[in-house]
């Protein structure tokens, strides 16, 4: 599939292991990898970064390589049970953040046009991105505006 905003077909990314079991080697109890997850989002952690933290350190020394496949929730529906999930989104939270800091890099660069493009292309994403969680992850009167970026961001 070809990207968003340019004409170049993306590299592939990693790919799920490939049975929907774990691993006879990986026989961690639920209840503690749950514990671990809630430990490590308390912590500040992503759910993205939990993952991998569980993946290469593992819990009680043994990895744990797929935490669906565990426990049968994903990260953050473990968060979500726990009321220790994030309140937005993480990729949208990650767009926020990019959006933040191309303008402030405007604001100090008036001239950049390219770093202007990636602004315009970002905040696209942004506002099509918000369309999609409205309702069910964001309020229904949520609007992108850079305020509203920079408070969610702090």
């Amino acid at each position: 599939m070809a990207r968003m905003h340019t004409r170049r077909r993306g590299s592939s990314g990693s790919d799920k292991p490939a049975t929907d079991e774990p691993p006879e080697w990986s026989d961690v109890d639920e209840a503690a990898i749950e514990e671990r997850v809630v430990e490590l989002a308390e912590q500040g952690h992503d759910p993205s970064q939990i993952g991998m933290k569980l993946r290469d350190e593992g819990v009680q020394g043994t990895p744990i390589p797929d935490v669906k496949a565990a426990t049968g929730k994903k990260v953050t529906e473990i968060l979500d049970e726990n009321d220790a999930a994030p309140d937005v989104p993480e990729d949208l939270y990650n767009l926020l953040e990019r959006a933040v800091r191309l303008r402030e890099h405007m604001n100090a660069n008036q001239t950049d046009y390219q770093n202007k493009r990636a602004l315009q292309n970002t905040e696209s994403k942004i506002r099509r991105l918000a369309n999609y969680y409205r309702g069910d992850e964001l309020a229904e009167d949520f609007k992108y505006s850079y305020d509203v970026a920079k408070r969610l961001t702090e």
